[in-house]
């Protein structure tokens, strides 16, 4: 048997319970954007572990060195806003080919400096060392969210309001426009930018976090057809999900009609958004939606709801479709 028999998240549910009986009182292990660990006080530690890997999550001629530092803890801060936590540090490991000069490396920090300075939060330690040929970046980052706050992958309930918060599918047109040398010149280069240099939602996560009736959350990385999945899957759920309530940008929108493509694609299998996706109980949804209007200038974006049993269901236009979008990005 291969990899791509089971996939990514087959292969570490092969491994991942055989540790369960490790975990001390309190905490989460494997399966959610971050593990929980509880400490003394009213708080509990968040940490997640991300790599990227050259030609595989990055082409080196696609992205500048600068966007690609940027977007390297960009990633991570996402996995902390997806637990409703508030990030305090970061790890930073490079395996770094003979064939990077110094210029490069340099502008790739000052990228994830910049990031870091914005949310404050300092690069504490890693490690490097020489790789063979390909760049590869690890960082691991440390949150911290009050005790009880964390929200899980397994909490959504039936009945819930499945919402995101940011339009969908614009980074997925970015990474088609650069594949395909398409210019990044107007509508282009707004597209281009999403994919980049992506913004994490750490102030949303953070305030969704306190809000009672949030179930629910974790971050739009690999498109929501499969995003969804890991929630039903931990939760024990089906989901209803609308097509026509999926939110695209003007920008999507215009790139796709131009070229006769169809922006449901991007906006459900194309991934890296990341923007949070979360569930939130019925009777709260649009007083917590109205909050979260106020309180940042953006909506909430309703585009289905949870139910009993185990099933997605995709429609549109009223319709249950008998054949739901491609699942998205798997790196097995």
């Amino acid at each position: 048997m291969n990899l791509s028999s089971i996939g990514e998240f087959g292969f570490i549910k092969r491994f991942s319970g055989k540790f369960d009986d490790l975990l001390g009182p309190g905490s989460t292990g494997i399966g959610d954007d971050c593990a929980v660990i509880p400490v003394e006080g009213d708080g509990e530690l968040v940490v997640s572990t991300d790599m990227l890997v050259e030609d595989v999550h990055f082409l080196r001629d696609k992205i500048s060195s600068y966007d690609l530092g940027y977007k390297s803890l960009a990633v991570n801060l996402s996995d902390i806003a997806a637990m409703g936590g508030s990030p305090v540090a970061s790890f930073l490991s490079l395996a770094i080919p003979p064939d990077l000069d110094l210029e490069y490396m340099d502008c790739l920090l000052d990228g994830y400096h910049d990031l870091s300075r914005r949310f404050a939060v300092p690069l504490m330690g890693g490690d490097t060392t020489r790789s063979g040929e390909k760049l590869v970046i690890s960082v691991t980052i440390l949150g911290k969210v009050a005790k009880g706050r964390a929200r899980l992958r397994s909490g959504a309930q039936t009945g819930d309001i499945v919402a995101v918060t940011g339009k969908l599918g614009d980074s997925a047109a970015g990474l088609h426009i650069l594949l395909n040398s398409l210019g990044c010149e107007g509508v282009n280069e707004q597209l281009v930018a999403k994919h980049t240099k992506p913004e994490p939602c750490v102030k949303e996560g953070s305030w969704l976090a306190t809000q009672d009736g949030v179930n629910c959350m974790m971050d739009v990385s690999d498109g929501i057809a499969s995003d969804i999945g890991h929630i039903l899957n931990r939760s024990g759920k089906g989901a209803v999900i609308d097509l026509n309530g999926l939110p695209l940008s003007d920008e999507l929108r215009t790139f796709c009609s131009d070229r006769q493509l169809d922006p449901y694609y991007f906006a459900t299998s194309g991934g890296e958004d990341y923007c949070l996706l979360l569930t939130i109980s019925k009777d709260l949804f649009d007083s917590v939606a109205k909050a979260y209007s106020r309180e940042f200038s953006t909506c909430l974006y309703p585009i289905g709801q949870i139910t009993d049993g185990s099933e997605l269901t995709w429609k549109k236009d009223g319709k249950v479709l008998a054949k739901g979008p491609g699942k998205g990005f798997s790196h097995f």
